[in-house]
């Protein structure tokens, strides 16, 4: 299990904020933290500390008078960092190819691919062309509803038709060289982790997985350790000290291996 730090751009602050509260209109969120540090701060902290992989998601639509600012972030963290961050966040044809010139290792791709409320297979063979297998992440955001996790898109606002499975990562993962899971329906509350959706994770064999949502403790990581048989990746947000919360950076890093 290996530690993949995280860098949430909102409204041009890095943030971490309640996941399910995200709303497009008035780019409103409920806050957890706001950091007094840009960007730059964390992809230069993340390069000391040779954690590749993590993750940068602007959670502004392009639509925002912020997106801008959120970008310019992405990229003062990626300068920091090139090669070892990857970026998410309003990813598509059209931009994935910059973001990867500005020294992303893998850009994050969700809303493009789940649309309409559906999979459109083509649009995601279609950026696994353009960038690489090697450099796109799926990211499968999940909600439950009616006892079953749906992928949710457009900044976790939108249910789709589709059921999350093991059998829904097998059958993308020759598009993608890994998967980032976002447990939204604890994302951001301190509550602790969705154990369900952890198990499935862990019966996964493929490409790599990370698992982000809801970890609050020590106890959190050990269950995620365990439930995921020590194959699932995993981010701390607001439960850690660089962002206002009580589990110390370092002795996380200790932890995961």
């Amino acid at each position: 299990m290996k530690f993949r730090p995280c860098i949430d751009i909102h409204n041009g602050k890095i943030k971490q904020i309640v996941g399910g509260s995200l709303l497009d209109k008035g780019d409103q969120a409920d806050e957890n933290f706001v950091s007094v540090h840009d960007g730059g701060f964390y992809g230069k902290l993340y390069r000391k500390h040779r954690l590749s992989g993590g993750h940068i998601i602007i959670l502004n639509p392009k639509s925002s008078e912020y997106y801008d600012a959120d970008v310019r972030e992405a990229l003062a963290a990626l300068r920091e960092f090139p090669g070892g961050l990857q970026v998410g966040g309003g990813i598509t044809d059209e931009n994935a190819s910059f973001f990867i010139e500005q020294g992303a290792s893998h850009v994050i791709v969700t809303s493009f691919v789940f649309s309409a409320g559906m999979i459109r297979l083509e649009r995601l063979k279609k950026l696994s062309d353009l960038v690489g297998r090697e450099h796109l992440v799926l990211d499968f955001s999940c909600r439950k509803r009616d006892g079953a996790y749906y992928i949710v898109t457009d900044r976790w606002q939108k249910f789709t038709d589709t059921i999350f499975t093991k059998e829904r990562l097998e059958e993308m993962e020759e598009y993608c060289s890994e998967f980032l899971v976002h447990g939204v329906d604890v994302e951001g509350k301190g509550q602790g982790i969705d154990e369900e959706l952890v198990r499935i994770l862990g019966s996964y064999m493929g490409n790599p997985v990370t698992y982000a949502g809801g970890i609050k403790d020590f106890a959190d990581l050990e269950l995620i350790k365990r439930e995921g048989r020590n194959r699932v990746d995993v981010t701390v947000g607001s439960a850690l000290d660089l962002f206002g919360g009580p589990m110390e950076f370092e002795r996380v890093l200790g932890y995961c291996d």
